[in-house]
């Protein structure tokens, strides 16, 4: 199920939602529910503010480790719905066999897309462009300048074209680009062209330039990054991932990396965090960020709107947005 859809009645007009966000900053909450704040502490062991069986919504907090933030999760007998705040939901899917058939998942689109096409952008530029050997350049006080290839004229693939990979386009095209092409589980057409399934990958991956990874971290894309396809990239080609560093693999990357035939941008890894020692953080041609995608100024006010427009369509019985799957039901990831 991927379509917004009915919420279940709420057992109770005065159950309790946790919130990893404390209630009295979140203006417009509806009345009804009992809002409790937790979001497991900085270090995890934050005491709960309730029994987790009055609990009938749980709002995930926003990056805490799985173990924390999956931990009530078995406590919670009266769940109707789960709440990300994260775009991927593949953290949280893989503890949901705690809870009892009829949750409802919801992830939280609409919240990231800004801040993650921004770093997605950020990281190509940045690649392109050089500027990780400019700053080492200025920590050594050299003026080193170089000829570096330009966005402007490049054809940039997405892979994952969902809401995160359209507002990567959005803020592609005043850049110059010579062609978007847009790949997604199935294909579609869109206002601004064809998207292709991953089916035609072969064909597109020769073509591109630069290719942007944001598809969701699922059993069809995991490792979909392998050596074929990576083989098939062009030469000098620059690989981006905003997505899950699970969609590449990584041992495939690194053989390409250090034969110095493609570069790469990563705002994610597997694994991750990267442990000190790993290849992955002196490799060749590299620029890596620590999962910062989401993480900015832009995250907080969405987030609130998000929640309050939930809540007021579970309290009232409305059809609740982003569901992504329900517990029990045969498309469960």
């Amino acid at each position: 199920m991927t379509a917004d859809a009915t919420a279940d009645p709420m057992p109770d007009v005065n159950a309790d939602v946790w919130l990893p966000i404390p209630p009295d900053e979140i203006e417009g909450l509806p009345q009804g529910p009992n809002y409790l704040f937790w979001d497991g502490g900085e270090d995890g062991t934050q005491p709960y503010p309730g029994d987790p069986a009055d609990c009938v919504l749980y709002v995930v907090p926003y990056m805490k480790r799985k173990a924390v933030a999956a931990n009530p999760l078995a406590s919670m007998r009266n769940l109707r719905v789960v709440q990300t705040l994260t775009a991927g939901v593949d953290d949280i899917t893989a503890r949901l066999s705690a809870v009892a058939p009829g949750v409802q998942l919801c992830n939280a689109r609409g919240v990231h897309e800004a801040s993650t096409a921004e770093l997605a952008l950020t990281l190509t530029l940045a690649s392109l462009r050089g500027v990780p050997d400019f700053v080492r350049a200025q920590q050594q006080e050299r003026w080193q300048g170089d000829f570096r290839p330009a966005l402007a004229d490049r054809t940039v693939l997405i892979v994952g074209y969902g809401a995160i990979g359209a507002a990567i386009e959005d803020r592609l095209v005043p850049f110059e680009v010579a062609r978007v092409a847009r790949v997604a589980r199935s294909e579609r057409t869109t206002a601004r062209g064809p998207v292709h399934s991953f089916t035609e990958l072969p064909s597109l991956l020769p073509q591109a330039d630069v290719v942007i990874l944001s598809t969701p971290l699922t059993e069809q894309t995991k490792g979909l990054v392998n050596a074929d396809f990576l083989a098939r990239m062009k030469n000098g080609a620059l690989l981006v991932n905003v997505a899950r560093g699970g969609v590449v693999d990584t041992k495939a990357l690194l053989a390409e990396l250090d034969n110095g035939r493609i570069t790469a941008a990563l705002d994610v890894t597997d694994p991750e965090p990267l442990p000190p020692g790993h290849p992955l953080w002196r490799a060749p041609g590299v620029l890596i960020s620590p999962h910062v995608g989401g993480p900015t100024s832009a995250f907080l006010p969405r987030a609130k709107r998000l929640l309050v427009d939930q809540l007021g369509r579970f309290v009232n019985r409305e059809p609740l947005r982003n569901v992504v799957l329900t517990t029990g039901e045969t498309d469960d990831a």
